[in-house]
């Protein structure tokens, strides 16, 4: 797994870190800039989100996986077609932001994949405050779903985790920022 995470920092580094001052969704400023799904959408890159997000699910009881739209989305699919090749399909589930406003109206992309009360990871590419996980977490308790693990690529450790865990919820992080500035120098 050591090694998986060198490979992935290198790529973080590569192609998702950028230092200078940028705004954030939180709307915080921030003097770097983090977009993971540059590395989520390349092919090795995702390839090595899915399997350490893998490992980290074995053992947890987690019978799917979700995310909330667009920054979850390709994490969601890398660790469901991932699993299926492991032989431990976990299907994937997309939060919207809003409403679809049409059709059923609903929040959640494939509910046919899943058993009613199932238990769901939470995937998130990047945790500042953790809002987006917090409403991910009760739109999928408001389906009738029990959230389990929750899974970053990245934590900025700004406040995030210790929101979460007001929620009821704990966050594991493949990286923080300092192991992730120390593994692409390693």
């Amino acid at each position: 797994m050591n090694d998986l995470k060198a490979k992935l920092a290198r790529h973080l580094m590569a192609l998702s870190y950028a230092q200078g001052e940028v705004t954030l969704t939180s709307g915080r400023k921030s003097d770097y800039y983090f977009d993971c799904k540059q590395t989520a959408l390349h092919p090795e890159g995702g390839y090595l989100i899915g399997k350490l997000f893998l490992e980290l699910l074995k053992g947890s009881g987690a019978q799917g996986v979700a995310g909330m739209t667009l920054g979850a989305d390709p994490l969601v699919t890398s660790v469901s077609v991932l699993s299926h090749l492991e032989g431990c399909p976990l299907p994937g589930m997309i939060i919207r932001k809003a409403s679809k406003g049409h059709g059923t109206n609903q929040y959640l992309e494939g509910l046919k994949n899943f058993q009613p009360g199932a238990t769901v990871a939470l995937l998130e590419d990047v945790v500042t405050t953790g809002g987006t996980l917090k409403t991910s977490a009760e739109r999928l308790r408001a389906a009738g779903f029990s959230v389990g693990s929750v899974l970053c690529v990245l934590d900025r450790e700004e406040g995030g985790r210790e929101l979460l865990s007001q929620a009821g919820l704990g966050l594991t992080p493949i990286f923080t920022r300092n192991e992730l500035l120390a593994a692409a120098r390693g």
